[in-house]
């Protein structure tokens, strides 16, 4: 950075989970930077993973549009649920979170033997009908483990045992699969369909999609067991049904295996979800001119710099010249392989459940100073 301020910041952060969403952090962000450099111009782009949060935090980032359809929750009850349409007014996106997340279930009602996402296949289709040429598909969050069987029922297929009578919905249903029916809905045949998925796990076994992430939807060990069993019956059919493997590429254990189904019946392509956010609001236009960039989220550490977004943000900057600084809920062992040029913790000094229980005051302090750090590494 030159030795005079930098006149433009972009503050581009996600979530502090369990806190504050993308769009308040962003904003918390930007208040700071005002106090520590008034005269610069600030940016907010608030940015997500995949996870509940990125609809609003891409259509706000690339000043695109909200809309919301009438859908399905997890348990077949009709809810609205929002997607939205980008700036560039062809890329729709779509977050799983808002049909099928585990929030939208209480504690005792999350069951993923009996959990469906059908309503995550409804919001694609509605994205579908839009004219979108690309759509982009959120996967963190489920209260699923059905393999997208829920979601495949949505856009045209049917699950049938041996004698022809339709399954009924959720993962432990699977078991009893003989064959499927059907064929993808016309509508989305001409959209490109991108996910974004963070996670490598295949779809069964130890590290499958029951194991792994069953036991924070309510399963218990039998349970996880009977549902990587139902899952297995369902990849020997699916496979045979579309011609090729799904069990084992990395992701399809994702969202309870609804990776597999994207696969399978959309023909989708899994791809890192940062980089997926990254290129969805042409981040790298962004940082044309600015001298200096913020990033954010709740924890810093190790994990940030593997393929998630804060990483990605601070490896876009450096690749750009420009300095990187970073506000954090809290910071972990590894934190210092992002090679920020500064790091300033907003749980400073409070405890963590004062941190989170009223985060944007501490926020915006912590980007004051983080601004003043910076600007003292770089001259």
């Amino acid at each position: 950075m030159p030795a005079a301020a930098p006149t433009r910041v972009v503050v581009a952060p996600q979530s502090f989970k369990g806190s504050a969403d993308a769009v308040a952090v962003a904003s918390a962000i930007a208040r700071g930077v005002r106090r520590a450099l008034p005269d610069a111009s600030v940016e907010e782009m608030p940015l997500a993973d995949g996870g509940e949060g990125t609809v609003r935090a891409l259509v706000r980032a690339t000043k695109g549009t909200l809309r919301a359809a009438r859908v399905r929750d997890p348990l077949l009850r009709e809810i609205r649920a929002e997607w939205g349409v980008l700036g560039d007014g062809t890329t729709a996106i779509v977050e799983m979170a808002a049909a099928s997340g585990l929030p939208l279930l209480t504690a005792l009602e999350r069951d993923p033997r009996i959990t469906s996402t059908r309503g995550t296949g409804e919001l694609i289709l509605a994205a579908a009908a839009s004219g979108a040429h690309r759509i982009v598909i959120g996967i963190g969050g489920s209260a699923t483990n059905d393999g997208g069987a829920g979601m495949a029922r949505a856009i045209g297929y049917r699950f049938l045992d041996a004698e022809g009578n339709d399954l009924p919905e959720g993962g432990a249903a699977l078991a009893s699969l003989a064959r499927i029916d059907g064929q993808t809905d016309p509508r989305l045949v001409r959209p490109a369909i991108e996910v974004a998925c963070d996670v490598r796990n295949p779809l069964l076994g130890p590290e499958g999609a029951s194991a792994i992430y069953g036991p924070q939807k309510g399963a218990t060990p039998e349970v996880v067991a009977e549902l990587d069993r139902a899952l297995a019956r369902y990849a020997d059919v699916i496979e045979g049904f579309v011609g090729r493997s799904i069990r084992d590429v990395p992701g399809s254990g994702a969202a309870g295996g609804l990776g597999a189904g994207l696969l399978a019946f959309l023909d989708a392509r899994l791809v890192s979800g940062a980089d997926l956010v990254l290129r969805a609001v042409d981040f790298t236009k962004h940082l044309k001119g600015a001298g200096l960039v913020i990033t954010g989220e709740g924890r810093i550490d190790r994990q940030s710099g593997f393929g998630k977004l804060t990483g990605a943000v601070a490896a876009a900057a450096r690749r750009a010249g420009i300095p990187v600084a970073g506000v954090a809920g809290s910071v972990g062992p590894g934190h210092e392989a992002l090679s920020l040029d500064a790091i300033a913790v907003a749980s400073d000094g409070v405890s963590i459940a004062q941190a989170m229980a009223d985060p944007l005051p501490l926020i915006e302090r912590a980007a004051e100073r983080v601004v003043h750090a910076a600007l003292d590494r770089t001259h």
